[in-house]
């Protein structure tokens, strides 16, 4: 088994996070993990990229080879856009709906979310509304951590367990308990929208 993710969007929205999540919950599962990270403009808005592979066997790269991705979970539409050559016959792209209007000239978001349509297996979540009925707005990228998980490798209680124990503990010691039970609504607010 082998599942091979781009991760996208724009600094400050949380790929990192997700990529986290995904490989810690990963690793709990008994799975290989290889990840790698392009976040170089992301202070300033610039674009976030991260590729993570899942296998039961050695993986031998970090980087997702081109036209073969399994999954693409993008923060925003034209993010996800940005990478669809590396998405494979059959992938899935789940990407949420709201866009990130960095540009002056973003594009028109009607035609982009028409094109996401064309993709055979396609999510395309409200996540900044599913966040907000979670009780923790920035839990955006929870809602597409659960978006996503119908898609991995992953049992959904380990996600949930992976979840909880990054969001119950900070450098200081213990966070309020009510930060990971948001962010555990907000992945399952995003996995009954992916449903």
């Amino acid at each position: 088994m082998k599942k091979d993710i781009i991760l996208a969007g724009v600094g400050g929205q949380g790929v990192l996070s997700i990529a986290a999540i995904i490989a810690h919950a990963a690793v709990s599962a008994g799975l290989s993990v290889r990840q790698s990270e392009v976040h170089g403009m992301a202070q300033r808005g610039g674009a976030v990229l991260a590729h993570l592979r899942l296998s039961d066997t050695v993986i031998a790269s970090d980087l997702v080879p081109q036209g073969e991705a399994d999954l693409i979970i993008a923060m925003e539409p034209v993010e996800s856009l940005r990478y669809t050559a590396w998405l494979a016959p059959g992938g899935a792209l789940v990407t949420a709906a709201e866009p990130f209007v960095n540009i002056p000239d973003y594009p028109d978001i009607a035609g982009i979310l028409k094109v996401i349509a064309a993709f055979p297996v396609n999510r395309v979540v409200q996540a900044e509304g599913l966040a907000k009925e979670a009780g923790l707005a920035r839990a955006v990228n929870m809602v597409m951590v659960g978006a996503a998980s119908p898609f991995l490798p992953i049992p959904e209680h380990t996600l949930e367990a992976t979840i909880t124990a990054m969001f119950a503990k900070g450098p200081n010691g213990p966070k309020d308990a009510s930060v990971a039970e948001a962010n555990k609504r907000a992945f399952n607010l995003g996995r009954s929208a992916a449903a």
